[in-house]
């Protein structure tokens, strides 16, 4: 899950075995009883979440399927887990031990700490069901180095495992190798989260699908919500911290926290036992016009004493910050040029780093808003606008003149000013004019750019004539292909497939013969630069006519009558639609389809030339070569019928499509489970 931490592969069953080789008899028998107690306490409230992730990839969403554990811990089906496993998601499905699978709602995200809290819909459960298993919360700061601990949750999407192992450290955090600075963990879309937690070191083993999953003491209590492992060791987050993050969401009140900017360091270095070393300050914070500067030492906050010697307490310092009043004056204390100096500081509300993003697929374009420390880091004059994070090739945002691209800040559409993901959507559903004019700012420079609307694919109906033409194929009678099959004047094409519906295999030619004239006239073809010669004399010839053609067959010279047919349908003028909610692209079924395909003569349906990686129709397990024949149980017998069908569907949005195909020789079912709320078509 984490770029930062490698995944460590050992077996649980070693950590097991050690444990009861190395103690006494009755000691081992002591460990199973309390494994099995805590077992069943815990065990039945673990659940598998199976997730469809939203991200964002050049200039577009993109959806795939993943997964994670989580706890149920109240008895109206609270569940605990990773931010990183249920944030970024447009779908969640919690499956208990005993095989039972409930949809999930978000309650709250909380990045910062990497924990989200979600809410089981019991609505369609069974009437009379049992009510659902939960866990309860125990102290982690009650726990101690060598405790027994036992990971629960999904590896590998191995449902429902128990691993055992002994923590090794109660307050671990992270810093870099010369151990300078600590060091947050950095999520898969950017966020960051550690600087407020000190992780509980294990070593039972957790592997990816473990996040999210509970950390467990031999009472049965969970303590930890285990985040991420590698190298022979788990950190979960304490059951303190998310114990905090659960009531916000129970109580359902803003989750406010304290925001001062200012980074810190251990004040050990300076050889003192008190006070924080101030080792940045943001331009624009509340640190900065309080006056607090680099290299002061922070000694108070609101009357606390502020003690940070080691990089394991400055998560406490932190703390402390979050939990200040955004709004209320607090006094502050520091120490600069060996003076005590005193001042109050006015916390504001501590903001998410990475803003919301949304997709504009007509536009080709994915946009973020800003977020108050972005636009402090990034030194944006103001929070106006959205800044583009992907631009698709191919549409207008990347065609416009100047071309648009990925950190360009787009402060203007029209002539109306954009506020945020809200007003970029207002100001081009406002735009009533063919072309979109945008003004943007990249870097320090202010620029404008026209974007054309992306035009319509039409269909080439076409208007030529149709051409006569012979059902087969063939290859040129080259020299060495003449000296194999003993002819003494290699010339000709040799057939090498019929197609058995048409009127050359009703004139009765196979596969194998070598043609010889057309009406007549030799075929002189030797060289492999002359396989079109055979095509020009069929196509001088008209629909309808009956034309003599001369073959050799077993050394034999034999003439068939063959009356010319209209080349079917090709595939470059077959009938082809893009479904684009969906994400996928079909055509017509042609006459070549039938045959080289092997199928029925009166097979119908549409066949799927494109599916668009991390589409709707990609998660389903839609495939290229497949042929749909039913949506929703309505055949679709050709791209007319399929497009009525698909438009029927995004009108009604149901929860699951089904979409029947008919993959390679048999029929198979894929089931597509859109979420409407958050693909709009923008």
């Amino acid at each position: 899950m984490f770029r930062s931490r490698v995944w460590c592969f050992l077996s649980p069953v070693t950590l097991v075995f050690a444990s009861l080789v190395c103690a006494a008899q009755p000691a081992a028998d002591s460990l199973r009883q309390d494994i099995e107690i805590a077992k069943q306490r815990v065990y039945p409230a673990i659940v598998n979440i199976a997730v469809i992730m939203r991200m964002y990839n050049g200039g577009r969403a993109i959806r795939a399927p993943a997964g994670g554990s989580g706890v149920v811990v109240s008895q109206d089906g609270y569940v605990l887990t990773n931010y990183h496993v249920a944030g970024h998601t447009t779908r969640i499905t919690c499956t208990l031990p005993n095989g039972e699978s409930l949809d999930a709602k978000v309650v709250l995200h909380d990045a910062l700490t990497d924990l989200s809290v979600l809410k089981l819909d019991t609505s369609r459960r069974e009437p009379g069901a049992q009510p659902v298993p939960f866990a309860h919360l125990g102290e982690s700061e009650a726990m101690r180095v060598g405790d027994y601990v036992l990971a629960m949750g999904n590896p590998l999407t191995l449902s429902s495992s128990i691993t055992l192992g002994i923590i090794s450290n109660t307050h671990r955090v992270f810093t870099d190798f010369s151990g300078t600075e600590m060091q947050d963990q950095t999520l898969d879309e950017g966020e960051t989260t550690g600087s407020m937690t000190r992780w509980i070191q294990h070593d039972a083993l957790i592997l990816p699908g473990n996040s999210g999953g509970p950390l467990v003491n031999l009472k049965g209590e969970v303590i930890g919500i285990n985040e991420l492992g590698g190298n022979g060791f788990g950190f979960a987050i304490p059951s303190d911290i998310a114990a905090t993050v659960l009531k916000q969401a129970i109580t359902k009140k803003p989750f406010l926290r304290g925001w001062l900017g200012f980074a810190a360091l251990p004040a050990s270095k300076l050889g003192r036992k008190d006070g924080a070393l101030v080792s940045a300050v943001l331009a624009g914070s509340p640190a900065e016009k309080s006056g607090l500067k680099a290299g002061d030492i922070l000694l108070s906050i609101d009357g606390t004493p502020i003690t940070a010697r080691f990089f394991e307490e400055l998560p406490l310092l932190y703390q402390r910050v979050a939990e200040l009043r955004p709004g209320s004056a607090v006094p502050i204390s520091y120490l600069r040029d060996g003076a005590v100096h005193q001042s109050n500081v006015v916390p504001t509300v501590m903001e998410e780093s990475i803003g919301r993003q949304e997709e504009y697929r007509d536009l080709g374009v994915t946009i973020e808003e800003i977020t108050g420390p972005m636009a402090l880091e990034r030194r944006y004059p103001n929070r106006d606008g959205v800044v583009i994070t992907g631009v698709r090739p191919g549409y207008p945002m990347e065609a416009a003149q100047p071309t648009l691209a990925e950190g360009d800040v787009i402060f203007k559409v029209d002539s109306e000013s954009v506020k945020g993901l809200e007003g970029f959507q207002h100001a081009v559903v406002a735009h009533s004019g063919s072309d979109l004019v945008i003004a943007f700012r990249r870097n320090r420079e202010m620029m404008l750019t026209v974007v054309k609307p992306k035009p319509e694919i039409s269909q080439d109906e076409g208007i030529e004539l149709p051409k006569a033409w012979l059902g087969l194929k063939t290859q040129v009678v080259t020299a060495e292909v003449g000296k194999a099959l003993g002819l003494s004047k290699p010339r000709g094409f040799r057939v090498t497939r019929v197609y058995p519906w048409s009127k050359a295999a009703a004139a009765g030619i196979r596969p194998g013969d070598i043609l010889l004239s057309v009406e007549k006239q030799p075929l002189t073809a030797s060289r492999l630069q002359d396989e079109k010669e055979l095509e020009q004399a069929i196509e001088n010839l008209i629909v309808g006519q009956k034309a003599e053609i001369a073959a050799l067959r077993d050394n034999k010279t034999v003439t068939f009558t063959v009356q010319m047919e209209a080349a079917p349908v090709q595939v470059s003028a077959a009938k082809k639609a893009v479904q684009k909610e969906f994400e996928f692209s079909v055509r017509d079924l042609v006459p070549i389809d039938i045959d080289d395909r092997d199928l029925a003569s009166d097979q119908k349906g549409a066949l799927v030339i494109d599916v668009t990686q991390g589409g709707w129709a990609s998660v389903a397990g839609l495939h290229v070569d497949d042929i749909v024949l039913a949506v929703d149980h309505r055949p679709t017998p050709d791209v007319s019928a399929l497009e009525k069908a698909m438009r029927d569907i995004v009108t009604r949005k149901p929860r699951t499509i089904s979409i029947f195909v008919l993959r390679s020789n048999r029929t198979h079912f894929v089931f597509a489970e859109p979420d409407w709320d958050q693909s709009p078509d923008k």
